[in-house]
């Protein structure tokens, strides 16, 4: 597999693992610069940081707004559950996704 990453918008801070990336691995995509050594396991379909995210930024996934940090990730790192908040479909946030 060519390049086992999902990276659809320039924008993005985060990609998808089109397979298990595997701490300690090393992943180059030349055409966008990126150079990423996996600091823990990514099970596939899940997100990677592309770069290092603070408490609080927003995550960009294919050129959208999928949420907002709820801790420091590293670059490398998993991005899920445990350190994202979703801001789609909250009636508290309705129009706040700037």
């Amino acid at each position: 597999m060519k390049n086992p990453l999902i990276i659809i918008d320039p924008r993005d801070n985060v990609a998808t693992a089109l397979r298990d990336l595997h701490k300690g691995e090393d992943i180059e995509i030349p055409d966008m610069g990126i150079l990423l050594s996996m600091i823990e396991e990514i099970p596939f379909g899940h997100k990677v940081s592309l770069q290092e995210i603070g408490k609080g930024d927003m995550i960009m996934k294919y050129g959208e707004i999928i949420g907002q940090a709820t801790s420091y990730i590293p670059k490398g790192s998993h991005v899920h559950i445990h350190n994202i908040e979703s801001l789609r479909g909250r009636g508290d946030l309705e129009g706040d996704l700037s």
